[in-house]
């Protein structure tokens, strides 16, 4: 059904660029700038989860509100780079079920990322965790996407 719109974005001169070009500045880069990204969101967020539970107790839990200008940088270097990769290969991600599940984790981890920062002090832990598990999910998607394809473009046959 979404077939032609693969073909017509496989097409694309930056899609074609990202999948063929022998430049570090194409595929390579951007997947770094991707992990660089998500090593800034998730990496900040995660520090802030493990002091709410308790970590480090004598760094005040607001001083980390000092960091949130960097963790937001780093979702958008990551929103960025993963449309960019995402352009590169859209057949591959858009028909796999794991990129679903990867986009909806991370959002679940945004939503409780804004929600910990008024929380009321029976539920902190709780959000602390439910991040921290939400965080190692989509890490875990994200890593799973290069193996649970079933289509890497929109002239392959589904394996």
């Amino acid at each position: 059904m979404f077939d032609p719109f693969f073909l017509w974005l496989e097409a694309t001169t930056f899609s074609i660029w990202m999948r063929e070009s022998p430049s570090l500045f194409a595929f390579p880069l951007i997947l770094a700038a991707h992990t660089i990204g998500l090593g800034l969101l998730a990496g900040v967020d995660v520090a802030h989860d493990l002091r709410r539970l308790g970590l480090a107790p004598r760094v005040p839990v607001a001083e980390f509100d000092r960091f949130l200008p960097v963790m937001w940088f780093g979702l958008v270097v990551n929103v960025l780079s993963g449309v960019a990769l995402l352009i590169g290969y859209p057949t591959k991600a858009l028909t796999n079920p794991v990129f679903y599940l990867k986009l909806t984790l991370i959002a679940v981890a945004l939503v409780i990322a804004r929600a910990i920062r008024r929380p009321r002090p029976d539920t902190a832990k709780a959000l602390a965790i439910l991040s921290l598990l939400c965080w190692a999910a989509a890490i875990t998607a994200g890593r799973l996407l290069a193996y649970t394809y079933t289509r890497l473009d929109a002239l392959s046959v589904p394996r």
